[in-house]
C-alpha cells in the first residue's frame, strides 16, 4: 500500500439477514449461536424490527433486520445473493446441526482442496448462511497477539 491510500474493505462490519418475523428469527440464531442478541429495536408497530449479535472471535456483527426494511431486489423469491462463509471447526457436524434445527441444504459439504471444505444452508427465514473450514484464517488467529474485547453494549 502506498502512502496516502486508503484500503477499501477494512473487514466485515455486520453481515444482515432479512426475517418475517424477526422475533422467531432472533430466537432461532440465539439458538444456533448460544448467545442472545446485544442490541435490538422495536419498529413504529412496536415488533421487533431488529436484533444483532455479536459473534466469533473478532466479533463480527450478525443483524437480523425485518423484511419489511429490505431493499426491493432483496424481496424476490428464494435465498439469493452473496454467500458469506462463517469459520467453523468442523463443516460436517455444523450443517448437521443446522439441518436438525430446520435449516435445508443450500450447498452440500464440498471439499475445495488444500484444507478448504465449504457448505451452506438457508435458515428457515430463506437467508443463506455459509460456512467453512479455512486454514488460513487459523493462520491469522494464530498470530494476532490476546487482546480483550469491549463489552457489548
Amino acid at each position: 500500500m502506498t502512502e496516502g491510500s486508503t484500503v477499501m474493505l477494512r473487514g466485515l462490519a455486520t453481515v444482515s439477514f432479512w426475517a418475517d418475523d424477526v422475533e422467531a428469527a432472533k430466537s432461532w440464531y440465539s439458538d444456533v449461536l448460544g448467545i442472545r442478541p446485544y442490541f435490538e429495536r422495536s419498529g413504529p408497530d412496536g415488533k421487533l424490527a431488529y436484533a444483532e449479535f455479536r459473534l466469533g472471535d473478532f466479533q463480527a456483527e450478525l443483524g437480523l433486520i425485518d423484511r419489511r426494511y429490505a431493499p426491493p431486489a432483496a424481496a424476490a423469491e428464494g435465498p439469493g445473493g452473496a454467500v458469506v462463509h462463517w469459520h467453523v471447526d468442523d463443516v460436517t457436524a455444523a450443517v448437521e446441526r443446522l439441518l436438525s434445527m430446520g435449516a435445508t441444504e443450500y450447498q452440500p459439504v464440498t471439499p475445495r482442496g488444500e484444507g478448504f471444505v465449504t457448505a451452506s444452508v438457508t435458515d428457515p427465514f430463506g437467508n443463506v448462511l455459509g460456512i467453512m473450514y479455512n486454514p488460513h484464517y487459523l493462520d491469522v488467529l494464530a498470530r494476532i497477539p490476546d487482546f480483550a474485547l469491549p463489552e457489548p453494549g
